[in-house]
């Protein structure tokens, strides 16, 4: 399998991500962005599988219309010809490799929602775990593209059992400082509070990346994440408001 420079850099960096121990939304969203690179893909979407309702739900998405994919959610997954069946494989699988492109064009699923943002050609990936489907990630081209190839599908099989680890991790209930946060916290993910809470301890970069197990690149995306949530430009201000 040859990979570009800069496959092999968006490599690192994803398996760098799956390291890390993120919050499992951040994980599907970081993780979207980067495989979209690296396969030179246009659109992503992933779910979650809820066993109880028997359906997808707590979606993320790139490049792709909210307002279609929540009729996805209520109406098109219930009639969808190729999910049901790629969501048997543990490994990557092409929409092709269970429905031919002819035969999944004559469907309402591909006429109504997968056209109406321009999906031609796909593959899914799905986080198997002790039985339980933990997310999964749903990479797109347009039909001015080609099909995903062999090469392609084992490049993402390869990142699969880090994926699944990730997600797996992200289940277990998190180890948080004990030092409160104000009502405006409640904006910030799990793991911007985390960060927040020791940037409040007056802790650098470098020290809260070893508390929490990320790399500093990390941390400071989650403090400039946090200081637009709350509406301020730094870490004093931060401090002020969270305090407040």
């Amino acid at each position: 399998m040859y990979l570009s420079a800069k496959q092999t850099v968006l490599l690192g960096q994803i398996m760098q991500t799956l390291a890390e121990p993120h919050e499992e939304l951040e994980i599907r969203e970081i993780m979207g962005d980067l495989v979209m690179q690296l396969l030179g893909a246009q659109f992503y979407a992933s779910y979650v599988w809820q066993p109880g309702s028997l359906s997808f739900a707590r979606p993320t998405q790139i490049n792709m219309d909210p307002i279609n994919l929540r009729a996805y959610e209520s109406y098109y997954q219930f009639h969808d010809p190729i999910t049901p069946q790629m969501q048997r494989y543990q490994v990557a699988v092409r929409a092709t490799d269970v429905l031919s492109l002819e035969e999944l064009k004559k469907t309402e699923f591909f006429n109504d929602f997968l056209n109406k943002d321009g999906l031609y050609w796909g593959v899914n990936l799905y986080a198997w775990h002790q039985g339980q489907n933990l997310g999964d990630m749903r990479i797109w081209r347009d039909k001015r593209r080609e099909n995903f190839s062999h090469d392609e599908l084992r490049l993402l099989d390869m990142l699969q059992p880090a994926f699944v680890t990730a997600l797996a991790r992200a289940q277990r209930p998190a180890k948080t400082q004990d030092l409160p946060l104000n009502i405006l916290s409640q904006r910030l993910t799990p793991r911007e509070q985390d960060t927040a809470r020791l940037v409040m301890l007056g802790m650098p970069d470098k020290e809260i990346a070893r508390a929490l197990q990320i790399s500093t690149t990390t941390v400071r995306t989650h403090l400039e994440n946090a200081f637009r949530k709350v509406g301020v430009s730094n870490r004093a201000a931060l401090v002020h408001k969270l305090r407040a």
